[in-house]
């Protein structure tokens, strides 16, 4: 996709928004842009009929790390009223369009700023904007902290809760229907997390590799103990060659009885991951393959449900 400097993306906005109608006065009602479906498929089901949701990214072929924006992308951020984005250096392309445009009335909810302090990762997340600690490698992550916050179901129930807020200050005539939505939301997600906390019985302290921390949240939730080697994540992350002394140190791992699950993100490759899930594979370690965003014909929901179905099944645990 071709790709057009913040610049030239600004200027064009300037051109364009002049001619467009305002933030708030659409007929179809409000619009929000979100960074990524899976914050999209979460508006909509909140906002409902009410707005008009797009999505930056939408499939599982798009990466937001190294997404660049088009003039259609900016001149939808130019003109929404709410927009979303994970933050956390997941996809900067919307602080770049945010910037460009100059929209001080669009309400702007960041999610990781919204994540629960799981283990100090919070923390850290602070620390890495301020610079106390190593700010982003060449991918846009922030060092020391894990910004895939989609997968704590504890985030995303307060994500919708901000978002409904924000629908009923901009559209206080839908209020009562952006929380009656949102209970149904929430309703929902909070089944997922009981059951998630009925499996921890049967998942506390096994241990489980992942290839990326995209799943973490999650795996956490369900008790389980992340033991992947950190260089070996940094590397793929980065998307650099893991030293081979990591390498050897995760395979052994792997190899050695200890790792109860594996889980890798489908839509990264490489020969250190295709290593790691052969000998899994290898050694009769469960392989659950999850995905960073939202799989087509799915909604959040469902693709939720369906990722901790595939551990219980993966491991022949609890009941489905």
């Amino acid at each position: 996709m071709r790709s057009i400097p913040i610049a030239a993306l600004a200027a064009l906005v300037v051109a364009l928004s002049g001619c467009a109608t305002q933030p708030g006065t659409t007929a179809d009602g409000i619009r929000i842009v979100a960074s990524t479906d899976v914050y999209g498929d979460v508006a909509q089901a909140i906002a409902g009929d009410r707005a008009e949701v797009t999505s930056i990214i939408s499939g599982t072929v798009q990466d937001p790390h190294s997404y660049e924006a088009t003039a259609r992308d900016q001149l939808a951020v130019a003109n929404a009223d709410i927009v979303i984005e994970n933050g956390g250096g997941y996809d900067s392309f919307i602080d770049g369009m945010l910037a460009a445009s100059g929209g001080s009335d669009t309400v702007v909810i960041t999610v990781s700023d919204l994540a629960a302090d799981h283990d100090g990762e919070a923390e850290s997340h602070d620390d890495a904007e301020s610079g106390d600690v190593d700010s982003h490698d060449d991918h846009g992550h922030i060092e020391g902290f894990n910004e895939h916050v989609w997968y704590d179901l504890h985030v995303m129930e307060a994500f919708a809760g901000e978002l409904a807020q924000s629908l009923g200050t901009l559209d206080p005539d839908g209020a009562a229907q952006y929380n009656a939505q949102l209970a149904s939301f929430t309703e929902q997600l909070d089944q997922l997390i009981q059951r998630a906390e009925g499996l921890r019985h049967e998942f506390e302290g096994k241990k489980a590799f992942a290839t990326e921390p995209v799943p973490d949240y999650l795996l956490q939730e369900l008790g389980f103990e992340n033991v992947t080697p950190e260089d070996y994540v940094s590397a793929v992350e980065g998307g650099v060659d893991v030293a081979p002394s990591v390498l050897l140190e995760a395979l052994r791992l792997i190899e050695s009885g200890q790792v109860a699950l594996l889980v890798h993100n489908e839509q990264t490759t490489g020969p250190e991951i295709e290593q790691a899930v052969t000998a899994a594979r290898e050694h009769d370690v469960p392989v659950v393959p999850m995905t960073e965003t939202l799989p087509a014909g799915m909604h959040y929901l469902d693709w939720m449900r369906s990722n901790i179905d595939a551990i219980v099944a993966a491991l022949g645990a609890g009941t489905q």
